[in-house]
Order: structure tokens, then C-alpha cells, then sequence
């Protein structure tokens, strides 16, 4: 088709004027490399992209694709944005780009060296030694730390934007903790799904040859060639914003997930601490700012780093990507002389321009600030969380005054810059596509024969057509980045190819302690979970035939299985007397209580920590779990909006979440290796579920009932347990407490039993790295065997007996709070045991 006709075909753009529009040329026709994307844009139509919109938020969401916005309520996990129109660039331009960008990832790189090295910029008067020694990310400990290989800076990625004559312009470097690799990795896997063949047509370069090289480079870069490498991701835990990028790549490039207090260094080296033994680490590649990466010679409030990595740095013992110190070079002062610094590093011009910039450190760049802040972009020389540009165009009169005073003050401190007017990009909006302000993240990576651009990129768009904030805490959406090849592209392998006669070789996947109890209290909250909605699905149908027939039967029934369910609560009511008539108004009260979020024990309380357990295991759990765990999200939603008075319905919505949680008990029993990893998600599975048993039949078979209540809360307990049909089927007269208890407690072909929990549980800690001690068992295996002993030498005879003074089975009373409490000692000792102290590194106080 013709560009007319292409241009024609687009539905309803709102294009902006005056501005470079990416799709459109100045006389309104489409570009070139636009042209069979517009097409297909036409012809789709509105309507059907609102649908792959609809796609894609639903797959990012069952993906757990997620970024956390600060300060915001509902910005905790917010679901990632991904518009359906992606943005394509010609391969033409996308050459140029490469090389200005990996010129200029050269220079930064021996800028970089030179600044923790000899120094040559400043003592030849190329950089002011304000622009170092007043910037926050210059770290001193670090001078003379020499590089671990030809390019100190491994990753760096820049912010591209177009400039006043539609050529890409650098407006910002990331060169600490580059982000946003994972996301644009994620974006490319939904479009595919979006828009197959419009993808396969377009010739769009792959991104797994960037990733491929990625892995490459950091093995390279272990301290000891003649191993396998180790290389760990070092993250700030789950409450970070980019929680899900760290989790995701560090399992799509095979690396173990760590926090500081996951690492210890030791004579000089960093160890991971994995089920009571030290790994050695080769590489970590951080996401942790620098100066919170040590408290002991960096930052010492800091809780995420580990003690003492610098000096293991410094000693050549293990290598930190990106080099601890090299925010020093996202500072926008740079701009300013950097094309000096780059004529004598590499003795030519800098290929990709920058905005202009005038540092306020110098009394005529400063006067020139000061005297154009209304048309001026103003921003700290160093950037920290939460900071965010000054521009001066949507500024009132008082707050520019206000600006003015603070860089007098501290004029060394700020830049003024040109704003750039950014180009515009369709997007799609509730309203139909529209123009919106764009920028471009690129990501490299140095190899040995110099930097590699990965053939895509991250593009943010802003959320309103006004707004010049497009970072994703300000709310921007992203796109996939398209770049187009000349030809159809091969399919590439993120796995290098391997010398067939290499014999593989397999290394058990080390198990921080952190992940360890993440993936403990995973089994316990998801068979709490699954266990208080079972039973609270048995309360509701109980409740609901009471009030339907009033049946006094299924009120005192009703009576004793609610305190049962509620027992786990902090707001346990007492259980009522024997054959007191059930209040339906208290009653439907304390069943919703169950649906509070901040109900400690309540069943929407156990999904929420279930979900938190798992967010933190993303990178260890199977990827469709995320599917089912966006059901359970979904059915909180539905819970939480339930009131007292309108309990008719809740059972389909437990029967729901019921279906999600056995899904999620499906996928890791057959999914998982069965390694340590699992063994701690069982443990706890099998911990609480015997807990729980133990704790449900003191709250209900230790008392005396009339026979016919006794048999319906035999009934709804063995139902609970899924084991009602089982029991029908090897008893065929009234069910009673004796064969039902023996079933629950002693029956180890049961997998709901008592004493198969704890024959399980024997065999799991048995399987447990630990100390040598001989002969010896360990606390756990102790105590665990302690329980086991108990139960198995105990009569049944004696268990169901009803005492005649307190009618009650004291004795089946007396004995699961035994083993209840050994249970809760064997928890605390794996905790002693296995896991870390999730406080981390303290920091000692004098006195």
C-alpha cells in the first residue's frame, strides 16, 4: 500500500503538531519503515487492539510481570503496562545508534577507570573536582581497586530521546545498576503472543544473542579460569521496585537469587550460605546501590549489602557488576565535558550528541541557568530515590524563586539542560490512539572485543499527552522496541552452542537460607490456606442449610465447627454450650471475619502471606504457578468485597480457590526437582498440615455431643480432610469417633493422616544437610521422631474414651497438644538451623 493509503488506514490518530511524530513525516505520510506496521494497525482497527490490550494485561498478570510504584497504596506489585503498538526503528538508524552508543559506553568505561585510577581528567583540568569529590556516588574506599578485566563497566544502558532535528540524542546513562533488560525481554515474549505474524513479517531482530552474550561475558569474568563460574544476582529483596526484573532474569540466566544477608565474606572471599554450608562466589551481579553493597566500609546503616565485600573486591577475590562506585557517571554535569574527555580518550568526537548542559558550578553557566530557568530542565548532580527533575516551563513564579535560592546556596551541586521536546508515538488510549512523548532505554554489554547493543529496547511513554515525566514511577507504560532487519531473521538460542564431546556435568543449585524459609512458610500459608477453606466451606454450607430449614442438628453442628474455623484468629469467640441455638447474625459475622485482610489467621490473611512467600521464590517456582496464583489474587478480590450479609454465594468462591490451591499443590509436587528446595516447601507443607490436624480435632472430638452431632462433625471433618469417601467406603454403617479418629491419626496409606505427616516429615529431615555428629539425630529429627512415638504408641481405646466427671477425651486431648507443641518446637529449630536471621548485618552500637 501506498503512504496515503497506510496513513488513511490508521484509525483516528491524534497526532501533535509542531513536533517529531515517529510514525508520521511532517506532510502527514507515513514513514518508510512505518508503512506495513500502519497497515496492519488499520486494518486490525481500534476495537481489536483494545482486545491484545486486554491480552497483554492478562498474560503480564498470570505472568507476575509486576513493578512497584513508592508512596502509592495500590503500587505495591502494580501490574507492568505494555502498550500494543509497538515502536519500530529502521535498521538504517539503529546502526548509527550502536555506534554512538558504544563509543560512548567506551568512554564512560575509561572515564571510569580513571577516575578510581590515576585521575589524568582532573589533574589535566578536563573535569572539575567538584563534579567527583561533592558527588554522591564517588566512593573513596574504592580508589585503587584495579579492574577485574578489560572493561571495568560491564553493563550500561542510556536514555535516548529525539532532539530538535528528529536525530537520537543521549539523555541520560545508567551505568550503576542498569535496569529494565528483563522488562523489555518480557515485553518482546507478550508481543509475539499479540501479534504473531505481524511480528514474523516485520523482520524484527531476536534478543536472545544480547542475553547469550550477557551470560558469556560474566563468566569470563571469574577470578579462577579453571572453574565453572558462580555468578549470583544480589538483590534488595521483594519490596524493591524492579523485584520482578532481578527474580525473572536471574532464572532466565540460571543464576542463584541472593540478599546480603545470604552472603558472608570469610578470608577474604564472599560464600553464599546454602543449607548449613558456604558456596564459594565468583561474580555478583547487584542490584543494590554501591554504597549500600558494604556496611562496613561504605554506608553503614545499610542492611542489604555484606560486610566486608569491598576489601574481597579490592583482594581480587570475587568481581561486583557493575564495579562498586560507578554511579559517579550518571551524573548530568558530565554532559558538559565529556565531549573533551572524549577527544582525549579516543581522540575524535562524540558520534551521539547530548542535550545541552550547563553545569552551575561555573559563574557563566550558572548566570545562564539562572537567568533561563523558565524554559529550563534543572536537576541534581546526583541522582537518589525519589529525586525527580525540575521543569522550569510548568513551574509557578514562587517555585522557580524558590529553585533559584537553592542553587545560589549550592550552585555546584545542580545542572541546568536543555528540554528536549521528545518525540511522539501512538498509543493506544481509552479514546483511540494517540500521540504521546517517548524515550528509548538501550542496553550493552561489554565482550572482550568491546560493547554489544542488544538489537531492541525498552521504550516509556507518558501516561497523559502534556507530561514530560515517562519514568515508570511517574506512571508511564512501556512499548516493545522493534528494531528491522533488511532481511527475515534466524531463529537464534539463548544456549550457546557446546562441544559435543564435553561430558555435562550437573551442580546441585545452592539454597540460600532466605529462599530456604521463603520456601517453608510457602507450604505452611498455602496449606493453611487450603485447610481453612475447606473448612470454612463446610461452615458456610453448615450455616446456610441451618438457615434454610432451621435445623437444630446443623446449628449445634454450626456451633462447633465456627469457634474450630476461628481458633487460628486473633478474635476467637468462646465455643458455645451444648445444644445453645446458634445465632445467625454473630454467626454470619464471624464467618466474614475470615475474609479481613488484617485478620491475623483469617483465610484472606494466609492467601495474602501464600502470595508475598511466593512473590519473594520467583525465580525457584515453575512459571504457570504464576496463572494460578493470579486466580487466587482474583479470588482475595472477590472475598474481600463479600459482607456478612451476603454469604449465600461464598461457597463458589471457595470452591474457586479451593481448585487454584490444589492447582499450585499439583504443579510443584510434579513440576519441582526434587531437591532441597522442594524438601523445605514440603517440610512446611506437612508441618502445618499436621498442626493443623492436631489443632482441629482438640477444638471439636475432645468434647461430648449427642450421637447424631457427634456423626454430622465426624462427617464434616473427615470432608475437610478429603477423606470422606474414603472412610463410606471401608465403613459402611453411622460413622463413628473411633474408626474416623483411627483414619485421621494412624492410617499411614492416608495422606491426610497425622501419623503420615509425620512419617513424611522423619524422612524429610533425615534428608537435610547437616554437621557431622555421628550417630547422633538432629533437634529437629528429635523432636519429629519424639512426636511420631507418641502418637504410634498410644491406644485408640484410649483416645475415645470420655471421661465421666469432665465429659471429655482428655486423654486425645492431652496427647495432640503434645505433639502440637513438639511440632512448634521442630519449626523453631529448623528456623535456628537453617535459616538466616532476616534482620541482616547490624550495625554495633557503643555504649
Amino acid at each position: 500500500m501506498n503512504d496515503s493509503a497506510a496513513a488513511i488506514a490508521v484509525p483516528a490518530y491524534g497526532r501533535a503538531r509542531g513536533v517529531y511524530d515517529e510514525m508520521l513525516g511532517p506532510d502527514g505520510e507515513v514513514r518508510a519503515h512505518w508503512r506495513y506496521l500502519a497497515g496492519a494497525l488499520g486494518t486490525l482497527g481500534v476495537e481489536a487492539l483494545r482486545e491484545r490490550a486486554a491480552e497483554a494485561r492478562r498474560l503480564l498478570r498470570e505472568s507476575g510481570v509486576s513493578y512497584t510504584i513508592y508512596d502509592d497504596p495500590h503500587g505495591l506489585e502494580r501490574p507492568w503496562e505494555l502498550d500494543p503498538v509497538p515502536l519500530p526503528i529502521a535498521s538504517d538508524e539503529w546502526g548509527e545508534i550502536e555506534s554512538g552508543l558504544t563509543q560512548r559506553a567506551e568512554v564512560l568505561n575509561l572515564l571510569l577507570e580513571d577516575l578510581y585510577g590515576a585521575q589524568e581528567v582532573i589533574k589535566r583540568g578536563l573535569l572539575p573536582l567538584e563534579l567527583v569529590y561533592a558527588h554522591g556516588g564517588f566512593l573513596r574506599p574504592c580508589h585503587g581497586i584495579r579492574p577485574a578485566a578489560k572493561h571495568s563497566l560491564v553493563l550500561y544502558a542510556a536514555d535516548l530521546a529525539r532532539g530538535p532535528s528528529g536525530d537520537m540524542w543521549i539523555l541520560s546513562d545508567r551505568t550503576q545498576v542498569p535496569s529494565g533488560s528483563g522488562y523489555a525481554l518480557e515485553n518482546r515474549i507478550v508481543m509475539r503472543r499479540l501479534l504473531p505474524s505481524l511480528f514474523r513479517d516485520s523482520h524484527v531482530h531476536r534478543l536472545a544473542v544480547y542475553f547469550r552474550d550477557l551470560r558469556t561475558s560474566l563468566a569470563a569474568l571469574r577470578p579462577n579460569l579453571d572453574r565453572e563460574a558462580r555468578v549470583v544476582m544480589l538483590t534488595p529483596g521483594p519490596r524493591n521496585e524492579t523485584y520482578f526484573e532481578h527474580a525473572y532474569l536471574a532464572s532466565y540466566l540460571g543464576y542463584t537469587l541472593v540478599q546480603g544477608h545470604d552472603l558472608t565474606v570469610q578470608d577474604g572471599r564472599v560464600w553464599l550460605r546454602s543449607m548449613r554450608q558456604l558456596e564459594p562466589v565468583d561474580v555478583i551481579v547487584r542490584r543494590v546501590d554501591d554504597h549500600y553493597c558494604d556496611p562496613l566500609e561504605l554506608y553503614p546503616e545499610s542492611r542489604l549489602g555484606i560486610p566486608g565485600l569491598t576489601e574481597a573486591v579490592r583482594q581480587g577475590n570475587v568481581v561486583v557488576v557493575n564495579p562498586l562506585g560507578s554511579s559517579v557517571l550518571e551524573n548530568p554535569a558530565l554532559n558538559a565535558f565529556l565531549p573533551g574527555i572524549a577527544k582525549h580518550f579516543l581522540g575524535r568526537e562524540l558520534e551521539l550528541p547530548s542535550a545541552a548542559t550547563w553545569w552551575c558550578g561555573e559563574d557563566r553557566e550558572r548566570a545562564h541557568v539562572l537567568a533561563n530557568l523558565d524554559t529550563l530542565v534543572v536537576r541534581p548532580i546526583y541522582r537518589q530515590a525519589g529525586s525527580r527533575p525540575f521543569f522550569g516551563a510548568y513551574m509557578s513564579a514562587a517555585q522557580r524563586a524558590a529553585l533559584a535560592q537553592r542553587i545560589t546556596a549550592h550552585p555546584f551541586l545542580y545542572v541546568g539542560q536543555e528540554q528536549l521536546t521528545f518525540s511522539f508515538v501512538p498509543t493506544l488510549m481509552p479514546g483511540g490512539l494517540e500521540a504521546r512523548r517517548a524515550i528509548v532505554r538501550s542496553f550493552l554489554v561489554a565482550r572482550d572485543d568491546g560493547y554489544v547493543v542488544m538489537p531492541g529496547a525498552l521504550t516509556r511513554v507518558a501516561a497523559s499527552s502534556d507530561s514530560y515525566l515517562l519514568s515508570n514511577q511517574a506512571g508511564g507504560i512501556s512499548k516493545d522496541t522493534w528494531i528491522l532487519a533488511t532481511e527475515p531473521e534466524q531463529q537464534i538460542s539463548f544456549i550457546p552452542s557446546v562441544d559435543s564431546r564435553a561430558a555435562p556435568t550437573r551442580r546441585a543449585t545452592p539454597v540460600p537460607g532466605g529462599a530456604a524459609e521463603n520456601l517453608f512458610w510457602l507450604g505452611r500459608y498455602s496449606e493453611r490456606a487450603e485447610q481453612g477453606a475447606r473448612l470454612l466451606r463446610i461452615v458456610c454450607k453448615t450455616y446456610n442449610g441451618y438457615l434454610e430449614f432451621r435445623d437444630a442438628l446443623e446449628g449445634e453442628v454450626c456451633n462447633v465447627l465456627l469457634p474450630a474455623l476461628l481458633q487460628r484468629t486473633v478474635s476467637t469467640p468462646p465455643p458455645a454450650a451444648a445444644g445453645e441455638a446458634l445465632e445467625p447474625v454473630a454467626a454470619a459475622r464471624q464467618i466474614a471475619s475470615m475474609f479481613e485482610p488484617r485478620s491475623a489467621g483469617s483465610l484472606t490473611f494466609s492467601l495474602q502471606a501464600m502470595l508475598t512467600a511466593a512473590y519473594a521464590l520467583r525465580d525457584r517456582l515453575p512459571n504457570d504457578t504464576w496463572r494460578i496464583f493470579e486466580r487466587v489474587r482474583l479470588g482475595i478480590e472477590k472475598l474481600q468485597r463479600r459482607g456478612h450479609d451476603s454469604l449465600a454465594d461464598v461457597e463458589d468462591d471457595l470452591d474457586e480457590i479451593i481448585t487454584a490451591l490444589m492447582a499450585v499443590l499439583g504443579l510443584t509436587q510434579d513440576a519441582m526437582i526434587r531437591g532441597k528446595a522442594w524438601l523445605f516447601l514440603d517440610i512446611g507443607r506437612r508441618l502445618e498440615r499436621a498442626v493443623l490436624l492436631a489443632n482441629l480435632l482438640r477444638a471439636t472430638l475432645t468434647r461430648r455431643y449427642d450421637p447424631r452431632v457427634e456423626h454430622l462433625i465426624v462427617e464434616a471433618i473427615l470432608e475437610s480432610l478429603q477423606s470422606l469417601m474414603a472412610y463410606r467406603r471401608a465403613h459402611q454403617e453411622m460413622t463413628h469417633a473411633e474408626s474416623a479418629l483411627a483414619m485421621m491419626l494412624f492410617d499411614d496409606d492416608n495422606p491426610r493422616s497425622l501419623g503420615f505427616q509425620l512419617a513424611k516429615l522423619r524422612d524429610h529431615c533425615a534428608a537435610l544437610p547437616r554437621e557431622e555428629q555421628g550417630l547422633q539425630l538432629s533437634e529437629e529429627q528429635r523432636l519429629i521422631l519424639d512426636a511420631s512415638t507418641r502418637l504410634q504408641l498410644t491406644d485408640i481405646e484410649r483416645l475415645v474414651f470420655v471421661d465421666v466427671e469432665s465429659h471429655s477425651r482428655s486423654t486425645l486431648d492431652g496427647l495432640l497438644g503434645e505433639i502440637a507443641a513438639l511440632l512448634a518446637q521442630a519449626s523453631n529449630a529448623l528456623t535456628r538451623n537453617y535459616f538466616v536471621d532476616v534482620r541482616g548485618p547490624q550495625q554495633s552500637q557503643g555504649a
